[in-house]
């Protein structure tokens, strides 16, 4: 994906010139790789640690927390948080291969979204102060 919506860090890049493009592109209707996703996520949930903390609910895996419910978007992979719908920023930490946890397909972005809920369901475990900031801003 080659837009703003791509990127997880253009909302702190100031002014709102783009903001409801942002948005719409970033949350909007699901392109039909993210539909194939939603069907693969269908049949990989149940069969998941946090099942019971996870649902689908159209364009969202909504992954439950201790702190807060986090909507995750299935084509962009990001994240808003309940109850107001705020922007929760996770950028990922790319790493060597080294502890490179293997899965059954190619999907980056459903490795990515998959990664984001097991990390937002157990909310009460997070130590990276930035995201904690976030997520406590409207608690």
């Amino acid at each position: 994906m080659t837009s703003i919506a791509a990127d997880p860090d253009w909302t702190d890049r100031g002014g709102d010139r783009y903001a409801g493009y942002w948005r719409t592109a970033t949350f909007g209707a699901l392109t039909a790789s993210a539909e194939v996703r939603r069907d693969a996520l269908e049949r990989i949930l149940p069969r998941l640690k946090i099942a019971g903390r996870c649902t689908l609910d159209g364009r969202f895996l909504i992954a439950r927390g201790e702190l807060r419910t986090y909507k995750i978007h299935l084509g962009s992979a990001n994240i808003l948080m309940q109850p107001d719908d705020s922007y929760l920023c996770i950028v990922p930490a790319w790493r060597s291969g080294d502890g490179k946890v293997f899965l059954p397909f190619e999907d980056d972005r459903l490795s990515l979204i998959l990664s984001k809920a097991f990390l937002l369901a157990a909310d009460t475990e997070i130590t990276d102060e930035s995201i904690l900031t976030q997520i406590k801003r409207g608690a």
